[in-house]
Formats: structure tokens, sequence, C-alpha cells
């Protein structure tokens, strides 16, 4: 069943209707009729089936049929990834809202070769929620991942992000594999972590400064094991630990 989205600012289920880019794939491009059902979702929890009403230019107006919410997650995930070249972030992002992350902060490091200006910045943070709409709409995900705008560590630890256990993957030695880090906060607390951070560098690793930095802040270094990992395969293995122990 075709899968669309609704903001949240837009879902009335006393009113539900797809908006003008939303109608066109539903019509141009899936030659959906009147009568033909299909999936909507505001990237809250909620959905609902509904069968197309009535087709415009610009809008179609839905029928509901069958409202239904989706239990939030046990653990707000937040993956801070060092944007990589090439289109490896648009993976990234899309893996990551697969695999339940909860936001994701894409990170200008020392070592990032990928450099924006502040409206370059803003058109990538908008393509990368895109990105991660899409991959909603195709794996049946019901809660969408915040992309924030691209930023340095300094500027985003100086935003005074709260969670209950922060990570930082590292070469350096010393570091913890994550399910013992896991292990030791679930004995330590009692229970296991309702937010997390984890925090992914770029090709060479982060600086020993951003190490110094994040551990200032409180986040506990992990290893990734032996062999030295590209970025996008660190954040995947990552957000697959932390779904796997914290969504499961």
């Amino acid at each position: 069943m075709p899968r669309f989205y609704i903001p949240p600012a837009r879902w009335n289920l006393d009113r539900l209707l797809l908006d003008e880019d939303e109608t066109h794939h539903a019509t141009d491009v899936l030659r959906m009729k009147v009568g033909d059902h299909a999936m909507v979702f505001n990237g809250e929890g909620a959905q609902a089936v509904v069968e197309l009403d009535s087709i415009g230019k610009r809008a179609i107006e839905l029928k509901l049929l069958h409202p239904s919410q989706s239990a939030s997650p046990a653990c707000r995930i937040t993956l801070g990834q060092a944007i990589p070249k090439g289109k490896n972030m648009d993976l990234i992002v899309q893996k990551a809202t697969e695999l339940g992350a909860a936001s994701v902060v894409p990170l200008l490091t020392e070592r990032t070769v990928v450099q924006f200006e502040a409206r370059d910045a803003e058109k990538k943070r908008e393509k990368w929620q895109v990105v991660a709409i899409e991959a909603c709409k195709q794996c049946g995900q019901n809660w969408l991942p915040s992309v924030l705008p691209p930023q340095t560590l300094a500027a985003f630890f100086q935003s005074n992000p709260t969670f209950d256990l922060l990570l930082v993957a590292s070469l350096q030695p010393g570091a913890l594999h994550p399910k013992a880090v896991l292990t030791d906060f679930l004995s330590e607390r009692g229970a296991q972590p309702a937010s997390v951070l984890v925090l992914i560098g770029p090709e060479g690793d982060f600086t020993p400064a951003e190490i110094a930095l994040a551990q200032a802040h409180g986040c506990r270094p992990i290893t990734l094991g032996p062999i030295v990992l590209r970025t996008e395969t660190a954040a995947l293995y990552c957000l697959s630990v932390l779904s796997y122990e914290l969504l499961g």
C-alpha cells in the first residue's frame, strides 16, 4: 500500500489532504485514482488507512478509514555524524531512519572535507530531511527523525543538549565496546537509557581536541573493533547495536 507523509501541523483526521508534491507522486507517478487506498503518517507515530476521495491539481482529499498510533520508541537515539564526502550523508540519513534514530546532527569537524556557507547548509539540511521522509515512507517507519543544521561539535554542545548516555566512537586506546558501556549503565542506574547520543567522526577520526571536548561533556569513548571502519560503516554499526539493545 502506498505511503504518504502529512506534516504534524496539517494532520487533521477530520480533513486529511495530500499536498501538491504528494499529489503529484500519487497521480502522475503511481497513477492512483479515486477509490484507491493508501497509508498516511505524520512522523510522530500517527498513521491512517485512507481512501482517495477527491483529486485536484494541487491536493487530494482523503477519506479516513482506520487511524492508529505507533508506540513511542523506548529510547531516543541521536546520531552526531561528521559529514562525509559525496552522497554518503544521504545514505547515513536513510539508514539512520530505518534503524530508528530520533535525530541526526550533521557535524563539521576539523577533518571534515566538506564545508558549507550558511545558505548552502540550510539547503543541505532540507535535502537530508526529505531523505528521511522518503526512508520513512519506504520502510514503514512512523517516527520521523529530525535533521538538524550542520554545525561544529562545539556549537552542538553549546546548545546544551541533554542525554542519559553519551558515546563517542574513538580509535584511542582504552575505549570500551558499546555492549560493555550499556551493561555498566544498566548496572549503575537499574534501567536502560531513555536517550543516547553517539558521535561518529570523519575519515581519520576526530582530532584529540575534539575527543577531549566530547569527553568533557560526558561522552564515553567506544571502540568498534580492531578494524578501522569508514565513517558511514561506523554509523551503521553503532546504530545497529543501539537499535538492537535499546529499541528491540
